[in-house]
């Protein structure tokens, strides 16, 4: 949970971030390391007993969901995977590609369907069914993909530890796509340049 900002006063394009509550973060978090919040992967640059803070350039805060975050919000956050550990899920980065809005929240007996509009259509490309995406750092697979959305299925689990079961139509969230669509498109563009 977010519980207090403030900007920087050493660096004009930079904005301090502090979070109180960090829950289940790895123990031994410290300085340098990495943590998203909300799929933004942001550097530790203090950490406190029960919190850490983060620099935040304005770019990041204009092109993502922490430029519209209020003290107080919730907010989803992981740590950096470390080599060894379980994958459970896909690749994600905490690059994000851009921002979606919330267009339909459903109950679908114990789970929850959810539709999202990319911002910028060009990343359905990107997107696939049975594929995988990350909602606010939470990586998700897709259902349905249509001309200017895609769905995904909160399973109870997903929506008792993050905080997608209480975004509402209208919600914005940060999207990241596949990292391998990405790598995939460039080697394919790569390839028939050089033919």
């Amino acid at each position: 949970m977010w519980d207090d900002w403030s900007p920087a006063s050493n660096a004009g394009a930079i904005c301090g971030w502090r979070s109180r509550s960090i829950g289940s973060i790895r123990p031994g978090l410290r300085p340098g390391d990495s943590i998203c919040v909300q799929g933004c992967c942001l550097t530790v640059v203090e950490f406190e007993q029960r919190g850490f803070g983060a620099d935040v350039s304005r770019e990041t805060l204009a092109v993502t969901t922490l430029g519209e975050m209020q003290p107080g919000a919730r907010v989803n956050l992981e740590s950096a995977l470390r080599l060894g550990e379980s994958l459970g899920g896909h690749l994600v980065t905490g690059h994000i590609d851009g921002m979606g809005r919330i267009v339909a929240m459903e109950e679908d007996g114990r789970s929850s369907r959810m539709d999202v509009a990319l911002l910028d259509a060009v990343l359905l490309r990107y997107i696939a069914r049975k594929g995988s995406i990350a909602v606010d750092g939470v990586s998700l697979t897709v259902n349905e993909v249509h001309r200017d959305m895609f769905r995904v299925n909160l399973i109870p689990h997903t929506r008792a530890v993050t905080t997608l079961s209480s975004l509402r139509p209208g919600a914005f969230v940060n999207v990241e796509v596949d990292l391998m669509a990405r790598y995939a498109e460039r080697l394919l563009r790569q390839s028939s340049a050089s033919d």
